[in-house]
């Protein structure tokens, strides 16, 4: 029996076991619930209503907040796009991830080439619903593997894909075409690259919506990672009317994306046109009588990126008093928004301080279908705070972050205190900056010469989660193994 045959037969085993569970998983129904996750896209962590964003409305967004939970202390797995995607997916942090940065696959004349593909051996939380039942379907940004490779969504446990397989790709809103499953579907219109009659970002969520309406009759998992609001500053004409002429803008000329004249009001027409979307699906959950038996998560996969000149993170306050942006394990990068929604299950208008990250994510859904996820993940599912059984949470003793981008990054997250080593990639073992978070949230002042203790103890964390990745340009600082 070879590797694959191994894993793939301690997979299948495991979900056998449990899956009578399942047909539990809602209470007097007879059948197990739908499950919705959204991603946003580089989404900071004080751009929504609810959270405390005066500037950009997202109606929509807020009353999932108030009809749900919002957790206060909720991380992304990484400060990056594909990384943060891979621990959504494995259930696995950074230093156990296969995937630990961005890392670009040449595009083949003019087809884009994706991003590092996941393996077929990595777990998956598609995989595992699939077994248990569920039809799912991924519909925006992917970036886990080109079309055709062991990371391609429909090889990951998708039965249905719609819309960027690529990251590269996403930095247009108006393409040329989306991948439909594993086929580039041209979009009408759309040939001059800036504007176009088709926005990307409506076709998908039109797709997507779809999925629900085709699946209504069976359980069905729905990953909405959406590419908003990623840059470039694109939206349509009508969506960027309510917010023209509010407030002061220096033009940005298009060094690395594409330019637009009023990019305060493109970045919150962007994001509200976002939250028209969703306010679109929980419509139709409830026109379609699954409001009471459909989970809905949000999330976002990092936060708000560091190109100043064209989203105005200090006048927007994305990221609050939180230190740094997209590419920093400082909190501003990768503490994020997480609502969940559930009806009957999930009590409404409540926030939480437990602290959890993306890579939770796989062992909670999985708990809530009625089935257990990969076995030799770092997950902890949180389902038992979400339906009201605080008394059975368990709660991680640390969250950890092992990031190769931007000089080489670690960080710790243990009650307290945030630990984090910074430009790695420069001198293996450089000093640990220390924050005690519950007095300053905006990590200014280390402490880590006042508390030697607790930085040995981080620093062994450190060494002890880090495991020697099988991509060289990931590799960077000391690793026990």
């Amino acid at each position: 029996m070879n590797r694959k045959q191994f894993i793939q037969g301690i997979t299948a085993g495991s979900l056998a076991l449990t899956l009578p569970n399942r047909l539990m998983a809602e209470e007097g129904s007879g059948r197990s619930p739908n499950i919705v996750l959204i991603m946003a896209d580089d989404l900071g962590w004080q751009e929504l209503g609810f959270m405390g964003q005066k500037r950009i409305k997202t109606p929509n967004i807020d009353t999932l907040a108030a009809e749900g939970i919002r957790f206060n202390q909720f991380y992304s797995g990484s400060p990056v796009c594909a990384p943060s995607r891979c621990s959504l997916m494995t259930g696995k942090h950074g230093g156990h991830a296969y995937i630990r940065n961005n890392r670009e696959i040449k595009n083949k004349g003019n087809i884009f080439g994706g991003q590092l593909p996941l393996p077929e051996d990595e777990p998956g939380l598609a995989k595992t619903l699939k077994a248990a039942g569920y039809t799912t379907g991924c519909f925006g940004k992917w970036g886990l593997g080109a079309v055709g490779t062991t990371g391609d969504p429909l090889s990951r446990g998708f039965d249905r894909f719609y819309g960027y397989n690529c990251q590269r790709h996403a930095h247009n809103l108006y393409p040329k075409y989306l991948v439909n499953d594993r086929e580039n579907e041209p979009l009408q219109g759309n040939t001059r690259g800036r504007t176009g009659e088709t926005y990307a970002p409506q076709r998908i969520a039109d797709e997507m919506l779809k999925f629900v309406r085709e699946n209504s009759d069976n359980p069905f998992f729905l990953y909405y990672p959406t590419v908003l609001p990623h840059l470039p500053l694109q939206v349509p004409e009508e969506e960027l009317k309510q917010y023209r002429g509010l407030w002061p803008e220096t033009p940005y000329s298009g060094r690395s994306y594409q330019p637009h004249p009023t990019p305060k009001a493109c970045y919150a027409a962007m994001i509200s046109f976002l939250d028209r979307q969703i306010g679109r699906l929980m419509s139709l959950l409830k026109q379609l009588d699954l409001d009471r038996n459909t989970i809905v998560l949000f999330i976002s996969d990092n936060g708000t990126t560091h190109l100043r000149s064209q989203v105005d993170y200090d006048f927007f306050e994305s990221v609050g008093p939180l230190r740094g942006l997209k590419g920093s394990l400082y909190e501003g990068g990768i503490r994020v928004p997480l609502i969940a929604r559930w009806p009957g299950r999930i009590s409404s208008g409540k926030s939480s301080e437990h602290l959890a990250a993306n890579y939770d994510l796989p062992a909670t859904i999985a708990e809530i279908a009625g089935v257990t996820f990969a076995r030799n993940t770092d997950g902890l599912s949180f389902s038992p705070l979400l339906l009201g059984r605080r008394e059975e949470q368990k709660a991680h003793p640390y969250l950890f972050w092992d990031f190769a981008g931007y000089g080489g990054q670690i960080a710790v997250r243990m009650g307290r205190w945030k630990g984090i080593k910074r430009n790695l990639h420069k001198k293996a073992d450089g000093p640990l900056e220390l924050y005690n978070l519950e007095e300053d949230i905006s990590e200014t002042d280390s402490v880590a010469d006042e508390y030697p203790d607790i930085v040995a103890t981080i620093e062994d964390i450190m060494l002890r989660e880090r495991t020697t990745p099988e991509t060289e340009e990931f590799r960077f600082g000391t690793y026990r193994d």
